[in-house]
């Protein structure tokens, strides 16, 4: 569960081995209980931020607190999180002043901030992620901050990420960014919940995210205000480590969060997989898909080989997908697979399950693809 060869260099994700840097940063660091920014700590953090960009390291923020700010200057109750459409036009007028406190502070510090709201949508569609992938890495080249949220003014509970936590993950992902910190109300991953058992002990290094470390997820936020706690932070984890990012969680409540995390090394290291390419991170951290194609044994044996999944090895197809659509291979027992890029519409895909690819030019009357999924567009689990 610890490597601590690795997690030495790889904790303070300092600029000289962390080109690019995503920060996440929660709801209740921003604002406090009664839905007032803290300016005295957000400016701590912007003069962390400005050193680090001085040194020539590339930042992107995700911020919370839209929704709080906002829900403040309406007067809405319950923190603006009393229905969906509160929650909406909280987001719209918070936003405006997130965004103008984040200019300010960071042209403070000499940084041009940008903004970029962004939905589920625009990052599990593969077009439109290339697209917020395209000006992500235009904005840092050009020595911009990019400073992101998701667009909760218009996202419904069907199409939103809900939290920060993965929002800032996935943005990790299209960014290509080496390493992403939650800074958060909580200082790492703990063996059980600190605040009601003694005995919890901080995890400092996570290796591999399996059972174990799932079991650790304390389900609720401290401080009741974000939207995100322990679990959804793993699985965050989850995602930027999958696309070779490594993530840390660490305590954002203190002044200079960020030095302090240099400084200390205190909070939990989720060690990023090496290797991942772009495309395959893409395909492994995308929450949605379209549908599911079911295998038998043997295709469950051919994928793990690295061979795209055929006709044959497929057993039934749920969903309804177009080709191009992103669909979850299932095996035998119930686990996901895989996620790949769908060959077939779910209608001719229906038609083949289970048939050998030589009599597929007669069951649907035009020449097949190679496969259900090729392994070019695939990625496992």
């Amino acid at each position: 569960m610890s490597a601590p060869a690795r997690s030495a260099d790889a904790i303070g994700f300092a600029p000289s081995t962390c080109s690019r840097l995503v920060v996440k940063v929660g709801s209740s660091l921003l604002v406090d209980p009664e839905g007032q920014i803290r300016r005295d700590w957000l400016a701590a953090l912007a003069s962390d931020l400005g050193t680090r960009a001085r040194e020539g390291q590339q930042l992107v923020i995700v911020s919370s607190g839209a929704i709080a700010l906002g829900a403040r200057r309406l007067k809405l109750p319950k923190g603006g999180r009393a229905s969906l459409e509160d929650a909406q036009a909280a987001a719209a007028t918070g936003q405006i002043a997130l965004s103008s406190i984040w200019a300010e502070l960071l042209h403070d510090q000499g940084m041009t901030a940008a903004q970029m709201l962004v939905t589920l949508d625009d990052l599990e569609d593969r077009r439109r992620y290339l697209n917020v992938s395209a000006t992500l890495d235009r904005l840092l080249r050009l020595g911009v901050v990019p400073v992101i949220n998701e667009n909760d003014s218009v996202a419904t509970e069907e199409i939103r990420f809900g939290d920060n936590d993965r929002l800032a993950a996935r943005v990790a992902s299209a960014a290509n960014a080496d390493g992403v910190v939650l800074l958060s109300d909580v200082d790492g991953l703990y063996t059980a919940n600190p605040n009601t058992n003694p005995d919890a002990q901080l995890i400092e290094t996570v290796d591999i995210i399996d059972e174990r470390i799932e079991a650790m997820a304390d389900r609720g936020s401290a401080s009741g205000m974000g939207s995100g706690g322990m679990v959804s932070k793993i699985e965050a984890a989850r995602i930027a480590t999958k696309a070779g990012a490594h993530l840390a969680i660490a305590d954002g409540r203190v002044e200079h969060p960020l030095a302090r995390l240099a400084a200390t090394r205190r909070g939990t290291l989720f060690l990023g997989q090496k290797g991942a390419a772009a495309r395959k991170a893409w395909l492994r951290g995308g929450l949605t898909a379209k549908g599911a194609i079911h295998i038998d044994e043997g295709a469950a044996q051919a994928l793990k080989e690295g061979r795209s999944l055929l006709s044959a090895g497929a057993t039934r197809v749920e969903g309804r997908f177009a080709r191009g659509d992103l669909v979850v291979v299932v095996g035998p027992d119930g686990r996901h697979l895989a996620r790949g890029l769908a060959e077939y519409g779910h209608v001719d895909a229906s038609r083949i399950v289970g048939r050998r690819s030589e009599d597929l030019v007669e069951i649907l009357g035009y020449a097949p693809r190679a496969a259900l999924v090729h392994r070019s567009h695939m990625a496992l689990l």
